[in-house]
């Protein structure tokens, strides 16, 4: 369940650091620890008092199981109460086929984990916080950038002890779609348009349920049941802009469209009684043009918001995180970032974000039809999907388990820094807009 994690280090007036993150999500934390763990000096401000947010991405993909076996941590993580998954299923128009394999990747990490982000991020910030660099303010907003005369040279934060200033050499951004920080970067996304949107709830699951099902897909609609052991995380695709019209029309026949599109929650659509129980997930897809600045980058959503699709989104954000600390651990080191390197952290990652990008969007017209009571699929389509399915569940097993570009932990032992002596912090009146 969830925890709070309050800073060991009581706040100050000034503060510098090697890094300071704004954002203790997956993309925040694994880069925080990652750089703790090469003995760097790093902070991670996070708004909220605790980790404990529903309806948020709990794929843990093979690649991140991965990441978690190359810095001894995959062990530790999997003794969580958490629930693997070696295939995923989906109903499509009655018929129930296997359209995802992870048995085909190479071993051990051929499964994918379903694990409440919560409990996610409450594990990674009990393994960063035995190391002395780490320093977690939880109950802390970032509010606004430390500007010098060439680069971004920290943070504001507000918190219940007031304002204070977290100077540090690198800031990044990993505060998620609705970033205050690339913002005030003046960094500004481009918008990819949409057709659908999600209405997420949770529900119990019924006293005989069917096989673990990612999604129950037909012409009466899209619905996904994600296993949270007693539960199902469960959504409603619909089409955008859409949830007013049916918030009027009342619970009732919310609960009568939920059951159309998956008969199988017949037996619990019932405990849905109170439109408080039912949040609405607007779906993005964007991504910034330059996701950098002198001393400072965005990351994970911050850089570019993805799509529920494929429940890749957690799992890009960690691939940002990793590949950032590959290439600035050794420059954090000498004394400083250059803006070179997060130029090459973008164009590195940018690429598979692209391409999943643009995979997700033409996913998303296929799935709209199902919003407006058309078939997603023709019957010879259907059919055509069973014959082939062996070769779509290998290449989905690469494309959602791995990803198109997987990242790995390039080892950077903390007894091995030759740290170059701090430099002198700017006065607190140094800041100026033109950092660029």
């Amino acid at each position: 369940m969830s925890s709070s994690f309050e800073s060991r280090r009581p706040p100050t007036a000034a503060r510098e650091r090697d890094c300071v993150i704004a954002g203790g999500g997956p993309a925040g934390m694994v880069l925080g620890y990652l750089l703790a763990r090469a003995g760097l000096e790093v902070t991670v401000v996070e708004k909220h008092r605790d980790f404990f947010r529903d309806f948020r991405g709990d794929t843990v993909h093979p690649s991140t199981l991965t990441l978690l076996g190359e810095l001894g941590l995959r062990e530790r993580f999997l003794a969580l109460p958490v629930t693997r998954l070696s295939a995923l299923d989906a109903v499509v128009e009655g018929q129930r086929m296997t359209l995802v394999d992870f048995g085909v990747l190479r071993g051990p990490d051929d499964f994918l984990v379903l694990a409440p982000q919560w409990d996610f991020l409450d594990f990674l910030a009990r393994e960063a916080r035995r190391m002395p660099g780490f320093d977690l303010q939880m109950g802390t907003q970032a509010v606004d950038l430390l500007d010098g005369e060439a680069a971004v040279r920290g943070l504001r934060v507000r918190s219940s002890g007031g304002e204070q200033e977290i100077r540090a050499r690198l800031t990044v951004a990993a505060d998620g779609r609705t970033s205050l920080l690339r913002e005030a970067a003046g960094l500004e996304p481009a918008e990819f348009g949409v057709p659908i949107d999600v209405l997420w709830f949770s529900l119990p699951k019924p006293s005989d349920p069917p096989p673990a099902t990612l999604a129950y897909v037909s012409s009466a609609g899209m619905v996904l049941t994600i296993d949270r052991g007693e539960t199902y995380q469960s959504g409603l695709i619909v089409k955008k802009g859409v949830f007013p019209v049916i918030q009027q029309a009342g619970i009732a026949a919310f609960r009568t469209r939920l059951v159309q599109a998956a008969p199988v929650l017949a037996e619990v659509a019932g405990s849905l009684t109170d439109w408080e129980q039912i949040k609405l997930l607007t779906v993005q897809i964007n991504r910034l043009p330059r996701w950098h600045r002198p001393g400072f980058i965005a990351i994970g959503d911050a850089a570019h918001a993805m799509s529920p699709m494929f429940g890749v989104g957690v799992n890009y954000a960690i691939q940002d995180a990793v590949a950032l600390a590959n290439v600035i651990i050794p420059q954090l080191r000498q004394g400083t970032v250059t803006e070179r390197s997060l130029i090459a952290v973008q164009t590195r990652r940018q690429r598979p974000v692209k391409l999943m990008q643009a995979i997700q969007g033409r996913g998303h017209r296929v799935i709209a039809r199902a919003t407006v009571g058309h078939r997603v699929l023709s019957p010879g389509a259907v059919r055509l999907l069973r014959l082939g399915s062996p070769v779509l569940r290998r290449i989905l097993a690469h494309l959602v388990g791995v990803g198109l570009l997987p990242e790995h932990v390039q080892h950077h032992p903390a007894e091995a820094s030759e740290r170059q002596p701090r430099q002198t912090p700017e006065a607190p009146g140094d800041r100026s807009a033109g950092a660029e």
